[in-house]
């Protein structure tokens, strides 16, 4: 007689959250002494990344930006830095850092993890989101109850419109929507309530909404003139604190 044993392996998410940009990094893994990943990590907060991986005994091998932010210095060269794991961005970026490039519909994996890269360029045209399973994460394209500001970096509010309605809301209504950032707190909402009541979701032309968000006048991002050539490039902890002095 044969027994098999059936070990549930449970996946670990952590959404971390960075005070000062309220910038969102998500840490993925299948289970506790498996391999992991990391999406849009902050460089003043990798310590505190690394120091949970520790805790949970888990090996980064890869990390992704979902595009070249404005408001923060990326972790990605930090981290590659401290543990060698792959680097990831869509083909469209213009950073200098990245050791693979992937297309729209191309695959992560890690383990028994997968995420599918869809190019949702609006807030800047190199902008992707990253689908697993029942959660996609949008980066800066879809926000809780709001979208990306489309007015610098090559942002394109006719395309933001096709990104969102033709590609991110035809996802299923319970697809948890988990974005780079939120000033207000939240921390997750759904494909179904954004359709209901994201108020720049209610339009009903691509005219319409290129108005709201033209409209905007939002001020000009405070790191910008540091963040978006520095991300280009690539900075270590250690090269942003040479910049300081």
């Amino acid at each position: 007689m044969q027994f098999f044993i059936n070990v549930m392996i449970i996946m670990i998410f952590k959404q971390l959250f960075d005070n000062k940009s309220s910038t969102y990094t998500y840490i993925i893994s299948s289970g506790k002494g498996r391999e992991a990943l990391i999406i849009d990590p902050v460089i003043e907060n990798v310590a505190e990344y690394l120091k949970l991986l520790k805790e949970l005994d888990l090996k980064l091998v890869k990390v992704i930006d979902t595009h070249i932010h404005a408001d923060h210095i990326s972790g990605l060269k930090e981290l590659k830095k401290k543990t060698n794991c792959v680097t990831i961005m869509g083909e469209k970026t213009s950073s200098e850092v990245i050791t693979l490039y992937v297309k729209d519909n191309e695959r992560v994996k890690i383990e028994n993890i997968e995420l599918t890269a869809i190019y949702t360029p609006g807030h800047t045209d190199d902008s992707y989101s990253f689908l697993m399973k029942d959660r996609v994460f949008t980066g800066d394209t879809l926000l809780i109850k709001g979208t990306g500001r489309t007015d610098f970096q090559n942002g394109n509010p006719y395309d933001q419109y096709h990104s969102l309605f033709n590609r991110l809301l035809r996802l299923p209504e319970k697809t948890h929507v988990y974005p780079a950032h939120d000033y207000k707190g939240r921390k997750v909402s759904t494909i179904g309530e954004e359709k209901k009541l994201n108020p720049r979701l209610q339009v009903t032309s691509i005219e319409q909404y290129v108005k709201i968000m033209n409209e905007l006048k939002l001020d000009y991002p405070k790191m910008m003139d540091v963040a978006v050539p520095a991300n280009k490039k690539g900075l270590t902890l250690e090269e942003v604190n040479n910049l300081k002095k």
